[in-house]
Protein backbone atom coordinates (compact mmCIF):
# COMPACT_ATOMS: atom_id res chain seq x y z
CA UNK A 1 0.00 0.00 0.00
CA UNK A 2 1.50 3.30 -0.84
CA UNK A 3 -1.63 5.69 -0.62
CA UNK A 4 -2.81 4.98 3.11
CA UNK A 5 -5.71 7.73 2.42
CA UNK A 6 -7.19 5.09 -0.03
CA UNK A 7 -7.94 2.32 2.21
CA UNK A 8 -11.42 1.36 2.79
CA UNK A 9 -12.93 3.55 -0.37
CA UNK A 10 -15.24 2.83 -2.46
CA UNK A 11 -14.48 2.85 -6.47
CA UNK A 12 -16.15 1.86 -10.03
CA UNK A 13 -14.20 0.95 -12.48
CA UNK A 14 -15.84 0.68 -16.48
CA UNK A 15 -14.41 -1.93 -18.66
CA UNK A 16 -12.48 -3.50 -15.65
CA UNK A 17 -11.83 -6.92 -17.14
CA UNK A 18 -9.07 -6.99 -19.27
CA UNK A 19 -6.22 -4.76 -20.07
CA UNK A 20 -5.41 -1.14 -18.39
CA UNK A 21 -8.87 -1.48 -16.45
CA UNK A 22 -8.02 -4.88 -14.80
CA UNK A 23 -4.24 -3.14 -14.37
CA UNK A 24 -6.12 -0.84 -12.42
CA UNK A 25 -8.70 -2.84 -10.34
CA UNK A 26 -5.38 -4.74 -9.27
CA UNK A 27 -3.63 -1.52 -7.90
CA UNK A 28 -6.64 -0.53 -6.05
CA UNK A 29 -6.82 -3.37 -4.12
CA UNK A 30 -3.53 -2.97 -3.27
CA UNK A 31 -4.35 0.32 -2.01
CA UNK A 32 -6.78 -2.02 -0.04
CA UNK A 33 -10.25 -0.17 -1.80
CA UNK A 34 -13.32 -1.56 -2.63
CA UNK A 35 -14.09 -1.81 -5.95
CA UNK A 36 -17.02 -2.39 -8.63
CA UNK A 37 -15.77 -3.67 -11.42
CA UNK A 38 -17.44 -3.41 -14.31
CA UNK A 39 -17.70 -5.90 -17.33
CA UNK A 40 -19.52 -5.89 -20.89
CA UNK A 41 -19.06 -9.71 -21.91
CA UNK A 42 -15.92 -11.43 -20.28
CA UNK A 43 -17.28 -12.07 -17.27
CA UNK A 44 -13.96 -14.67 -16.71
CA UNK A 45 -11.91 -11.60 -17.05
CA UNK A 46 -13.94 -9.45 -14.09
CA UNK A 47 -13.84 -12.68 -12.27
CA UNK A 48 -10.35 -12.70 -11.86
CA UNK A 49 -10.15 -9.47 -11.95
CA UNK A 50 -12.15 -9.40 -8.42
CA UNK A 51 -9.76 -12.68 -7.24
CA UNK A 52 -6.67 -10.29 -7.84
CA UNK A 53 -8.35 -7.96 -5.57
CA UNK A 54 -9.08 -10.07 -2.48
CA UNK A 55 -5.67 -11.60 -2.72
CA UNK A 56 -4.45 -7.69 -3.16
CA UNK A 57 -6.53 -7.13 0.40
CA UNK A 58 -9.29 -5.46 -0.47
CA UNK A 59 -12.99 -5.99 -1.84
CA UNK A 60 -14.28 -6.73 -4.96
CA UNK A 61 -17.44 -7.23 -7.17
CA UNK A 62 -17.76 -7.76 -10.99
CA UNK A 63 -21.09 -6.50 -12.67
CA UNK A 64 -22.53 -6.62 -16.27
CA UNK A 65 -23.32 -3.63 -17.36
CA UNK A 66 -23.87 -1.54 -20.89
CA UNK A 67 -21.81 2.12 -19.72
CA UNK A 68 -23.05 3.68 -22.93
CA UNK A 69 -27.07 3.33 -21.11
CA UNK A 70 -28.18 5.15 -18.11
CA UNK A 71 -29.68 1.75 -17.02
CA UNK A 72 -25.81 0.46 -17.07
CA UNK A 73 -24.40 3.37 -15.26
CA UNK A 74 -27.43 3.43 -12.82
CA UNK A 75 -26.49 -0.66 -12.19
CA UNK A 76 -22.99 0.03 -11.61
CA UNK A 77 -23.41 3.00 -8.62
CA UNK A 78 -26.27 0.63 -7.27
CA UNK A 79 -24.17 -1.83 -6.87
CA UNK A 80 -21.24 0.23 -5.28
CA UNK A 81 -23.91 1.58 -2.93
CA UNK A 82 -25.29 -2.11 -2.06
CA UNK A 83 -22.38 -3.66 -1.65
CA UNK A 84 -19.77 -1.37 0.19
CA UNK A 85 -22.31 1.44 1.08
CA UNK A 86 -20.73 4.59 -0.73
CA UNK A 87 -19.00 5.98 -3.70
CA UNK A 88 -15.60 7.96 -4.03
CA UNK A 89 -13.53 7.48 -7.11
CA UNK A 90 -15.36 6.91 -10.49
CA UNK A 91 -13.07 5.72 -13.46
CA UNK A 92 -14.62 5.64 -17.09
CA UNK A 93 -12.36 3.32 -18.42
CA UNK A 94 -14.65 1.10 -20.60
CA UNK A 95 -13.43 2.17 -24.28
CA UNK A 96 -12.91 0.31 -28.07
CA UNK A 97 -11.79 1.20 -31.46
CA UNK A 98 -11.31 -0.05 -35.33
CA UNK A 99 -10.28 1.13 -37.97
CA UNK A 100 -11.96 2.32 -40.94
CA UNK A 101 -11.20 4.72 -43.66
CA UNK A 102 -13.01 7.95 -42.94
CA UNK A 103 -14.91 7.73 -46.12
CA UNK A 104 -15.91 4.34 -45.83
CA UNK A 105 -16.50 4.47 -42.44
CA UNK A 106 -20.34 3.64 -41.38
CA UNK A 107 -22.95 5.81 -39.15
CA UNK A 108 -23.00 2.39 -36.98
CA UNK A 109 -19.02 1.77 -36.10
CA UNK A 110 -19.44 5.40 -35.68
CA UNK A 111 -21.62 5.79 -33.45
CA UNK A 112 -20.61 2.14 -31.17
CA UNK A 113 -16.88 4.18 -30.49
CA UNK A 114 -18.95 7.28 -29.66
CA UNK A 115 -20.99 5.79 -27.76
CA UNK A 116 -18.99 3.76 -25.49
CA UNK A 117 -15.78 5.97 -25.12
CA UNK A 118 -18.05 9.80 -24.33
CA UNK A 119 -21.32 8.73 -23.75
CA UNK A 120 -20.62 6.09 -21.74
CA UNK A 121 -17.83 9.03 -20.34
CA UNK A 122 -20.50 11.50 -19.94
CA UNK A 123 -22.91 9.09 -18.28
CA UNK A 124 -20.29 7.84 -15.67
CA UNK A 125 -19.48 11.11 -15.01
CA UNK A 126 -22.68 12.27 -14.25
CA UNK A 127 -24.03 9.55 -12.37
CA UNK A 128 -20.72 10.33 -9.87
CA UNK A 129 -21.18 13.88 -9.98
CA UNK A 130 -24.80 13.47 -8.75
CA UNK A 131 -24.02 11.42 -6.20
CA UNK A 132 -21.19 13.70 -4.95
CA UNK A 133 -23.26 16.58 -4.80
CA UNK A 134 -26.14 14.93 -3.12
CA UNK A 135 -23.59 13.34 -0.45
CA UNK A 136 -21.67 16.74 0.01
CA UNK A 137 -18.12 14.61 -0.94
CA UNK A 138 -15.93 16.16 -2.45
CA UNK A 139 -15.28 12.57 -5.12
CA UNK A 140 -13.02 11.97 -7.71
CA UNK A 141 -13.37 11.24 -11.51
CA UNK A 142 -10.75 9.89 -13.93
CA UNK A 143 -11.47 9.56 -17.24
CA UNK A 144 -9.31 7.54 -19.80
CA UNK A 145 -8.26 9.04 -22.79
CA UNK A 146 -5.24 8.63 -25.13
CA UNK A 147 -2.32 10.24 -26.60
CA UNK A 148 -4.80 10.51 -29.39
CA UNK A 149 -6.67 13.58 -27.90
CA UNK A 150 -3.35 15.49 -29.10
CA UNK A 151 -1.93 13.37 -31.92
CA UNK A 152 -4.24 12.96 -35.40
CA UNK A 153 -4.49 9.93 -36.28
CA UNK A 154 -5.31 8.48 -39.52
CA UNK A 155 -8.32 5.79 -40.25
CA UNK A 156 -9.50 6.55 -36.13
CA UNK A 157 -11.52 9.47 -37.10
CA UNK A 158 -14.15 8.00 -34.90
CA UNK A 159 -11.58 7.36 -32.05
CA UNK A 160 -10.27 10.69 -31.72
CA UNK A 161 -13.32 12.14 -31.83
CA UNK A 162 -13.91 10.73 -28.78
CA UNK A 163 -10.55 11.17 -27.20
CA UNK A 164 -10.97 15.09 -28.36
CA UNK A 165 -14.17 15.32 -26.88
CA UNK A 166 -13.17 13.31 -23.77
CA UNK A 167 -10.41 15.93 -23.10
CA UNK A 168 -12.28 19.32 -23.21
CA UNK A 169 -14.95 17.46 -21.38
CA UNK A 170 -12.59 16.10 -18.71
CA UNK A 171 -11.38 20.37 -18.49
CA UNK A 172 -14.86 21.74 -18.45
CA UNK A 173 -16.74 19.26 -15.60
CA UNK A 174 -13.27 20.24 -13.73
CA UNK A 175 -13.70 23.75 -13.41
CA UNK A 176 -17.72 23.30 -13.43
CA UNK A 177 -17.19 21.90 -9.48
CA UNK A 178 -13.92 22.64 -8.47
CA UNK A 179 -15.53 24.64 -5.90
CA UNK A 180 -17.25 21.93 -4.30
CA UNK A 181 -13.90 19.72 -3.79
CA UNK A 182 -14.53 17.40 -6.81
CA UNK A 183 -11.73 16.48 -8.68
CA UNK A 184 -11.89 15.61 -12.70
CA UNK A 185 -8.54 14.22 -14.38
CA UNK A 186 -7.65 12.51 -17.38
CA UNK A 187 -5.13 10.08 -18.09
CA UNK A 188 -3.77 9.12 -22.16
CA UNK A 189 -1.80 6.14 -22.64
CA UNK A 190 0.59 5.82 -25.39
CA UNK A 191 0.94 2.34 -26.45
CA UNK A 192 0.88 -0.04 -23.94
CA UNK A 193 0.97 -3.58 -24.21
CA UNK A 194 -2.79 -4.74 -23.51
CA UNK A 195 -4.08 -8.46 -24.61
CA UNK A 196 -5.32 -6.30 -27.58
CA UNK A 197 -2.10 -5.34 -28.45
CA UNK A 198 -0.02 -8.53 -27.18
CA UNK A 199 0.24 -10.22 -30.87
CA UNK A 200 0.95 -7.01 -32.42
CA UNK A 201 3.64 -6.56 -30.15
CA UNK A 202 4.83 -10.52 -30.26
CA UNK A 203 6.52 -9.58 -33.73
CA UNK A 204 9.62 -7.84 -32.96
CA UNK A 205 9.46 -6.27 -36.26
CA UNK A 206 6.07 -4.17 -35.22
CA UNK A 207 7.28 -3.85 -31.85
CA UNK A 208 10.38 -1.97 -33.02
CA UNK A 209 8.28 -0.03 -35.63
CA UNK A 210 5.88 1.03 -32.54
CA UNK A 211 9.06 1.41 -30.29
CA UNK A 212 10.35 3.95 -32.67
CA UNK A 213 7.65 6.31 -32.48
CA UNK A 214 8.29 7.01 -28.87
CA UNK A 215 11.79 8.79 -27.52
CA UNK A 216 11.79 5.86 -24.34
CA UNK A 217 12.06 3.37 -27.13
CA UNK A 218 9.80 1.05 -25.59
CA UNK A 219 6.07 0.08 -25.03
CA UNK A 220 4.64 0.78 -22.02
CA UNK A 221 3.14 -1.95 -19.32
CA UNK A 222 -0.47 -1.40 -18.20
CA UNK A 223 0.73 -1.63 -14.21
CA UNK A 224 2.26 2.14 -14.85
CA UNK A 225 -0.97 3.31 -16.28
CA UNK A 226 -2.81 2.26 -12.97
CA UNK A 227 0.11 3.87 -10.61
CA UNK A 228 -1.20 7.03 -12.36
CA UNK A 229 -4.16 6.37 -11.86
CA UNK A 230 -3.52 5.83 -8.34
CA UNK A 231 -1.79 9.12 -7.80
CA UNK A 232 -4.67 10.91 -9.28
CA UNK A 233 -6.98 8.67 -7.21
CA UNK A 234 -5.22 9.75 -4.05
CA UNK A 235 -5.09 12.93 -1.74
CA UNK A 236 -1.12 13.44 -3.14
CA UNK A 237 -2.97 15.06 -5.95
CA UNK A 238 -5.20 16.73 -4.15
CA UNK A 239 -4.57 20.06 -6.27
CA UNK A 240 -5.01 18.73 -9.13
CA UNK A 241 -7.64 19.10 -11.48
CA UNK A 242 -8.17 19.49 -15.58
CA UNK A 243 -5.65 17.94 -16.62
CA UNK A 244 -4.69 14.88 -19.02
CA UNK A 245 -1.62 13.04 -17.73
CA UNK A 246 0.30 11.55 -20.41
CA UNK A 247 1.93 7.70 -19.52
CA UNK A 248 3.30 7.48 -22.77
CA UNK A 249 7.08 7.16 -22.90
CA UNK A 250 7.06 10.62 -24.07
CA UNK A 251 5.10 9.84 -27.74
CA UNK A 252 3.57 13.48 -27.68
CA UNK A 253 7.03 14.89 -27.60
CA UNK A 254 7.14 14.82 -31.26
CA UNK A 255 9.81 12.37 -31.19
CA UNK A 256 10.75 12.86 -35.31
CA UNK A 257 12.28 15.59 -33.68
CA UNK A 258 14.65 13.77 -31.55
CA UNK A 259 18.73 14.22 -32.05
CA UNK A 260 17.85 17.63 -33.39
CA UNK A 261 16.40 16.26 -36.51
CA UNK A 262 13.93 18.90 -37.98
Amino acid sequence: MVYKDLAGKVAVITGGSKGIGNAIAKRLGEEKMKVVINYNSDKAGADHAVQEIVDAGGQGVAIQADVSSEEGVQKLLDAAVENFGDLDLWINNAGMENQHPTHELSLNDWERVINVNMTGTFLGSKAALNYFLDHNKKGNIINMSSVHEQIPWPTFAHYTASKGGIKLFTQTIAMEYAEKGIRVNSIGPGAINTPINAEKFADPEQYKETADMIPMKRIGDPAEVAAAAAWLASDESSYVTGITLFVDGGMTLYPAFQGGKG
